[in-house]
């Protein structure tokens, strides 16, 4: 016998072990049904409390197209959409490094992302009541390199209905003064109709540091894409990153708050993983805050180090 134990005593042992376990899994099935119960609930419009993770390409893409065109409404021309730079056929929350830098990452993932954006979004300028939803669907795509090594283009969708609803979108611009130049004569060349920036570089007008080569860089942006009524509005953002070594997603959709969320992997199925909301915040997400809302949650009470060192 194990340690001197008697046959019973070991039954007995492994009899409450195994109680224990299953009290455990159905405490954290509790738990997490409470969780998704109190997702589903929350739909409050003002905050946007009912947006979910995108899931696959085309659904980051709709989630996309959706805030752009609520931004339209609201008279936003000119506006900033950041993907989570994924392929295809990859998840939405795939993590990519695309170690042939920018090129790559404009061939994969910045030109399909961008030309699926701009067969979905419809921002007219003219009121297309004539027009039937058949022709608004089948814009004339087309895109020109700007610096090929830098991955960067622009691409314009030609609407049916007449250039009044065309949309252009400039893919990848930095903080080259180049770009800056492209991006003033394009939104003057566009006038009142819809400008899209994709995954520029720069986070805000602080991103333009000083540059011997390029003085008055940081002042020029100011003026070309943070103020007046052309500035630049960030209208959609998602972005995955880690936190405390669990899976994070942020999605921010016009004129939402930003909704937060994590992966916990799933104890019952290898390789599974769901989807934990852990709130919304108004300004730009902080790994601080998110490592708060982690510790808050139950399912992330223990690290992912811990969880994992338990399964051994």
């Amino acid at each position: 016998m194990a340690e001197g134990k008697t046959l019973e005593q070991v039954e007995d042992e492994a009899k409450t072990k195994k109680q224990e376990e299953n009290r455990r899994i159905e405490e954290a099935k509790e738990a997490s049904a409470k969780r998704k119960l109190e997702i589903k609930s929350s739909n409050d419009p003002n905050t946007g409390g009912f947006l979910q993770v995108p899931v696959t390409f085309d659904d980051m893409v709709r989630q996309a197209a959706r805030s752009v065109e609520r931004a339209h409404k609201d008279g936003k021309k000119r506006q900033t959409v950041r993907f989570n730079l994924i392929g295809e056929e990859e998840s939405a929350t795939e993590e990519n490094e695309f170690p042939g830098g920018f090129k790559q990452m404009y061939r994969e993932a910045g030109c399909p992302l961008t030309e699926a954006l701009l067969r979905e979004v419809r921002a007219p300028t003219k009121n297309l009541d004539d027009f039937s939803e058949e022709r608004r669907l089948n814009p004339t795509l087309k895109k020109q390199d700007i610096l090929d090594f830098d991955g960067s283009a622009i691409h314009t969708a030609e609407a049916a209905e007449g250039p009044s609803a065309d949309v252009q979108a400039l893919v990848f611009p930095n903080t080259d003064t180049k770009y800056l130049e492209d991006i003033d004569k394009t939104s003057k060349a566009m006038g009142s109709r819809l400008l899209l920036l994709i995954n520029p570089t720069w986070k805000n007008v602080d991103s333009w540091a000083f540059n011997i080569l390029q003085p008055g860089g940081k002042k020029r942006a100011q003026k070309v894409i943070f103020e007046g009524e052309n500035a630049f509005v960030d209208t959609y953002t998602m972005m995955v990153f880690s936190v405390r070594g669990e899976k994070c997603v942020a999605v921010k959709a016009y004129p939402y708050d930003w909704q937060l969320f994590a992966y916990r992997e799933d104890d019952y199925y290898t390789n599974e993983e769901y989807v934990i909301k852990l709130g919304s915040c108004k300004e730009d997400p902080t790994s601080s805050l998110i490592t708060g809302l982690l510790n808050e949650q139950p399912e992330f009470k223990e690290t992912k180090t811990m969880r994992q060192f338990k399964k051994l």
